[in-house]
């Protein structure tokens, strides 16, 4: 960002960060915006609650500060807080849902961390952001190293450090971090958490500006269709393959690994135990703050699934206009036939393209010339006596069907969700192999369908394998490539 002064005048009158930081109620709506939406991790509220949590805010400083301040209503202030001039609430309506939504704008959620990173810390750690930045740069170091030598020799030093720092656990010497240092990196770690979730407020804000782009476009469009799916899917790829589409698939990717949830989850209750956190008296809600990651990424995936509905309904709405078109003409032609079909000879003479030969003389098609019908031929059948068949048929083939359970797969995703949100079919699979091969995958694919909690992922794809035995006993090993299947409790 340039900091020239007509560039950070233009930011201070149109930015509605900057705006907000101006306003004389500033502290009104900083306050209450943090309190009903950041703190609780909200991502979209109601009309109804959220009115009726400001009218408390209201009366309660209208009880201390005198009846003059705020003499608005709290509707009229969130239709001004949502207002094109402010920008600081997004006010939407739900699809299926007729009561408007208020959500946080991401200018507001940046202006609110920036209020926040002001007040007074216990003390200001450097030795953390020093070891993190030292850390990124060995990581990109590494990372873009093509010298197969220079590779190996570091992974050999890594090695060396690893063996050292064994032996001296072994002989009783544990290096632990003091206290200072444990606060030092907890305090980092929950400042980026919470940028994290304001991140994913920002990622939801360009997919919607994707999507809204899209259905202007729609509603302008008197073209061909093909050309305008086209210049849609190209954008939406565009911003798939973006640094940020990328960043955002790869932390979705490594978010849904239920191991890495679990182990996430472990670490972060014994470090919430240890004494040094403990006297931080750390937020209750960083506990479940990689849940609240969760469900910020579902927001910017249904936003994805919207802006593919609206395609998938532009694409019903034109083949339904097409066909009205298509009927309309018929009916005209039947109209202007009925409107002939009693006129006298004479009155054909106001329509004289009504019949026209094209050729200098007609076609005569006479009914003799037509072939006769000819019965289709009968297949007699020789009179040859039946004879009784074998007694000792093998019979096996019969009785070899395989039938899927259906039934006890749908128990095994219900337990499986027990303990979790939800899971994937290749999670599933680990937990429950395949016995009977791809008739029982097909089944888990058909109870994904008919959930209506059931989400496929067709951006990210998983491996699914399992044994085959033949008729000699010889094992072989099949494997199958197909879209996530994602299970979500209901």
């Amino acid at each position: 960002m340039q900091t020239d002064f007509h560039t950070l005048d233009a930011q201070r009158r149109h930015h509605p960060a900057w705006r907000l930081l101006l306003a004389d109620s500033a502290p009104l709506v900083a306050s209450f915006l943090h309190r009903a939406f950041v703190v609780p991790n909200v991502r979209a509220m109601a009309q109804a609650p959220l009115v009726e949590a400001l009218e408390d805010t209201l009366y309660g400083l209208r009880e201390t500060l005198g009846q003059q301040v705020f003499p608005k209503t709290a509707q009229a202030y969130l239709n001004d807080w949502a207002a094109n001039d402010k920008g600081w609430l997004r006010k939407f309506y739900p699809l299926g849902c007729d009561e408007p939504h208020y959500d946080l704008t991401p200018p507001t959620e940046r202006a609110l961390a920036w209020l926040a990173s002001l007040s007074e810390r216990s003390f200001v750690g450097t030795e953390s952001r020093l070891l993190t930045l030292f850390g990124l740069l060995k990581q990109m170091n590494d990372g873009s190293e093509t010298n197969p030598e220079a590779r190996l020799a570091e992974l050999h030093s890594q090695r060396a450090a690893i063996d050292a720092e064994i032996a001296r656990v072994q002989a009783g010497d544990l290096a632990l971090l003091d206290d200072t240092a444990l606060k030092d990196r907890f305090q980092q770690f929950s400042g980026l958490a919470r940028e994290l979730l304001a991140d994913f407020r920002e990622v939801e804000h360009n997919f919607r500006a994707l999507d809204r782009s899209v259905r202007e476009r729609i509603a302008l469009w008197d073209g061909a269709k093909g050309a305008l799916l086209q210049d849609i899917m190209g954008q939406r790829d565009a911003i798939a393959e973006s640094d940020q589409g990328k960043s955002f698939r790869a932390f979705w990717d490594f978010l849904m690994s239920q191991s890495r949830q679990e182990a996430f989850t472990d670490l972060l209750a014994r470090v919430l135990e240890l004494p040094a956190v403990a006297d931080l008296q750390p937020d209750q809600r960083l506990k479940r703050v990689h849940y609240d990651w969760l469900e910020a990424g579902e927001h910017a995936q249904r936003t994805v699934a919207q802006l593919s509905q609206q395609l998938r309904r532009f694409l019903d709405d034109k083949a339904w206009l097409e066909n009205r078109r298509i009927m309309d003409i018929l009916r005209s032609l039947e109209g202007r036939a009925l409107a002939l079909r009693d006129a006298a000879p004479a009155s054909l003479l106001r329509y004289p393209d009504f019949v026209h030969i094209d050729d200098i003389g007609a076609d005569i098609d006479l009914p003799l010339e037509r072939p006769l019908h000819q019965p289709a031929p009968q297949t007699l059948l020789t009179r040859v006596t039946l004879q009784a068949g074998d007694d000792d048929a093998d019979a096996c083939a019969l009785f070899a069907q395989v039938r899927v359970d259906k039934a006890a797969l749908a128990a095994h995703v219900r337990q499986s969700l027990q303990t979790q949100p939800h899971v994937t079919l290749a999670a599933l699979l680990q937990t429950r192999p395949l016995q009977q091969g791809l008739g029982e995958l097909v089944a888990y694919l058909q109870l994904a369908s008919e959930s209506p909690g059931s989400v496929v992922d067709e951006s990210t794809e998983d491996v699914v394998a399992w044994v085959v035995q033949d008729d000699v006993g010889l094992e072989t090993t099949r494997r199958a490539r197909l879209p996530r299947v994602i299970f979500v409790r209901g």
